[in-house]
């Protein structure tokens, strides 16, 4: 009767500490997958703010525009700009169109996919399927670095110049905004710039 009484309480002791075990054990797993939950929750949250932080760079249907004492204007219009982080007075654009006015002259217009606008001085860097039309001139090349200070365009990178009568292939095509002289130049001296006539 001892021994019976003996291995029912230690059953019972036994029992006890099992059920014990038992339920810290589940405890720490529901503990563990709840620290799990709050990682992946803290994760996703960090995610959506950086991309929050980031979304907040970007600008839609952004618009600049410039008048000199002269009364000369410069208009800037793209899609989307994203301000530089590293330098916030520089704004990368996307499909870009620019006009400038100058006065006392035709109009000069400007397009290309993508763009990088200085805020301070104005000056803009137009890349990509980059085209100027003006009077009836067509400028197509990749990269055009427009200087609004120095009143000077330089057109790179595959440059056409079309017009009615003939059309151009050059390296590189310079033109005074402010006196309207253009200097077209290939990079290499042994090379020549390309003249096809349509008459």
């Amino acid at each position: 009767m001892k021994k019976k009484i003996i291995l029912g309480f230690l059953f019972i002791i036994f029992s006890f500490f099992f059920l014990i075990f038992y339920l810290k054990s589940n405890n720490e797993n529901k503990i563990s997958e709840k620290r799990k939950e709050l990682e992946t929750v803290e994760k996703t949250n960090l995610e959506k703010a950086e991309e929050a932080i980031l979304s907040s760079n970007i600008i839609e249907d952004v618009s600049y525009s410039a008048k000199d004492i002269n009364g000369n204007e410069y208009f800037l219009k793209a899609s989307e700009g994203t301000i530089d982080q590293n330098e916030s007075n520089f704004i990368f654009l996307k499909n870009v169109n620019a006009n400038i006015n100058l006065k006392n002259y035709k109009l000069i217009k400007i397009s290309s996919d993508f763009g990088k606008y200085n805020i301070n001085n104005y000056d803009t860097i137009f890349s990509k399927n980059v085209l100027i039309t003006y009077l009836d001139n067509k400028i197509q090349g990749n990269y055009l670095d427009f200087s609004w200070e120095k009143n000077l365009m330089i057109i790179s990178k595959n440059v056409i110049l079309t017009s009615d009568r003939n059309s151009l292939q050059a390296d590189v095509i310079e033109i005074n905004v402010k006196t309207k002289n253009i200097k077209i130049f290939m990079y290499e001296d042994k090379k020549k710039v390309k003249i096809k006539s349509f008459e």
